[in-house]
This record gives C-alpha cells, sequence and structure tokens, in this order.
C-alpha cells in the first residue's frame, strides 16, 4: 500500500515538473534559477543597495550628497498654466 502511494506521488511530481528526467530536468531547472535570478532577485537587491548606500551617504556629509533628479519647473514660469506668466518680470521694467 505504500509503495503505490509512493509511486502516485512520486508520479505527479514527475509530470508537475514537465515530465523530464536526469540532466534534462536539472538543467532546466538550472536555467529556470538563472533567469528568474537575473529579472527578479538581482535588481532587488541592487535597488536596496543604492538606496542604503545614497542614504548613508545623505548622512555622512549632507553638504556632499546631490540629488541626481532635475529639479520639477514650476508650471507658471515654464507656460504650462496660464494666467500669472511673467507677471512679476513685467512689473519690474
Amino acid at each position: 500500500m505504500a509503495s503505490s502511494w509512493m509511486g502516485n506521488v512520486r508520479s505527479f511530481i514527475g509530470n508537475s515538473m514537465g515530465g523530464l528526467r536526469g540532466g534534462q530536468n536539472v538543467a532546466s531547472w538550472a536555467v529556470a534559477g538563472t533567469i528568474a535570478y537575473f529579472l527578479w532577485i538581482k535588481p532587488a537587491q541592487d535597488l536596496k543597495k543604492e538606496q542604503r548606500d545614497r542614504e548613508l551617504l545623505a548622512v555622512a556629509d549632507p553638504n556632499q550628497y546631490v540629488e541626481k533628479r532635475k529639479p520639477i519647473a514650476d508650471p507658471q514660469v515654464t507656460g504650462l498654466i496660464y494666467g500669472n506668466k511673467n507677471r512679476n518680470d513685467k512689473q519690474q521694467d
């Protein structure tokens, strides 16, 4: 009884892994694991490391740290919001 139950479990596991046996099974898992590492795990680790390094640099010397993003321009000066565009410049002239 136990051997038939164990055989069914082994058959189920073998079929769920695509029916590959031996070296092919190991090779397919190695390829899938490598792809998963470079697509999901490594980028997440790199992002965490970069954030940690950025925080440490900002704490160590606040004047040395420079944000890499460009500042957001004022929408009134750039003309994205109409109305008071360059009102201050005209009054000064």
